[in-house]
This record gives C-alpha cells, sequence and structure tokens, in this order.
C-alpha cells in the first residue's frame, strides 16, 4: 500500500496554455487564477508532474494540489487525469477555473457541472475523467466582437486596457470563491459570487 505525507483532498486547475506568447492572452485566465491562489495561500506552483506544474498546500483547512497543465488548452484533461487517477479523487474534488466567452469580462459564474459549453479545454476533462460532475469557476472574457470574428484568434487576443480594470478585481474575486467553496459548499459560493 502506498503511503503519502499529505494526502490530497482536492485538485484545484488552472486552464490556459503554456509560453510566455500566451500569458496574458483571453484564453489564460484559469493560469492567473491559480497562480494567484497559490501566492495568496503560500503555495509554489514549481513541481513539473502529471504534465503540469503543481504546488501542494493547504486552502480553508483542506489539503489540495493547485494544477497548470501544460499540455495546451486542447489537452488539458491528460493532466488533470493522470492527477485525479493518483490521488483517488472523484470528479466532485476537482475544481476547475477557466475563460468563458458567453461571460461579460469581470463577470463570474461558479457551476456544479454540465457540458463544455464550446470550451475544448473542459471537453477534453470530460472526456479524459468521463464525467461532467465537476465544479467549475467560470471567468468572463467577452465575447467575438462580431460572428464573423475566428475564435481561435479572439481567445488568444489580449486584453484592452479597459477590460483589465474588470478582470483583475473578476481574478480576485475568483481566487476569494475558492476557499468560500471548500469550506462552506457551492451553493453558497454560487450566491455570494455569481452576482454582477
Amino acid at each position: 500500500m502506498l503511503f503519502r505525507s499529505s494526502p490530497c483532498e482536492y485538485l484545484i486547475v488552472g486552464l490556459g496554455n503554456p509560453g510566455a506568447r500566451y500569458e496574458a492572452t483571453r484564453h489564460n485566465v484559469g493560469f492567473r487564477a491559480v497562480a494567484r491562489l497559490g501566492r495568496e495561500a503560500g503555495i509554489r506552483l514549481d513541481r513539473a508532474k502529471f504534465q503540469a506544474l503543481i504546488g501542494k498546500g493547504t486552502v480553508a483547512g483542506h489539503s489540495v494540489v493547485l494544477m497548470q497543465p501544460q499540455t495546451y488548452m486542447n489537452n488539458s484533461g491528460l493532466a488533470v487525469q493522470q492527477a485525479a487517477a493518483f490521488y483517488k479523487l472523484p470528479p466532485e474534488r476537482v475544481l476547475v477555473l477557466f475563460d468563458d466567452i458567453d461571460l461579460d469580462v469581470g463577470r463570474l459564474r461558479i457551476r456544479r457541472g454540465g457540458s463544455a459549453g464550446g470550451h475544448n479545454g473542459v471537453k477534453s476533462i470530460i472526456a479524459c475523467l468521463g464525467s461532467q460532475e465537476f465544479p467549475r469557476i467560470k471567468i468572463g472574457v467577452g465575447a467575438k466582437p462580431h460572428p464573423d470574428y475566428d475564435l481561435a484568434d479572439w481567445v488568444l487576443s489580449r486584453f484592452t486596457v479597459q477590460e483589465l480594470k474588470l478582470l483583475e478585481p473578476a481574478i480576485g474575486r475568483a481566487v476569494e470563491a475558492v476557499p468560500v467553496l471548500l469550506a462552506e459548499g457551492l451553493e453558497r459560493a454560487a450566491s455570494q459570487f455569481n452576482r454582477k
């Protein structure tokens, strides 16, 4: 039997693409949120494991592993599935933070589960975990400026100065929502943070 000094109760995943060229794009707000959570919780994401950068620590009295998959967005599920299997975590204990083009910049939406909604990173996690039932914190990055705008170009674009004024507080609220979700439950977190 394997004994581990610090079992993991929750896997907290921020979605994004690795590399400097993607750092400030709309698609990388999940990376940014988990990095900020790590800074505030004193958890360094500096260990390479499960095809990801991870860090172990405590949030709201729960042992957690923070993760930034390094597989590129469309294969995020590979990293998530490896970690969830290693720590024997059900999907309900995998919290995913990611960008959502259906929400205005600055809005949050906390959900218990559901479809991928066209998000390839979430689609990959659903496929690899074999379940849609994992909690998620969606961070609004705004809709395409017009219907013909290429979706890939949009999510890989950068925020305007005005948008950043809305985004930074939203990332802060997403980080604040995590301990509420872990300590008081998803409904409480959703009622507190889903409002404008």
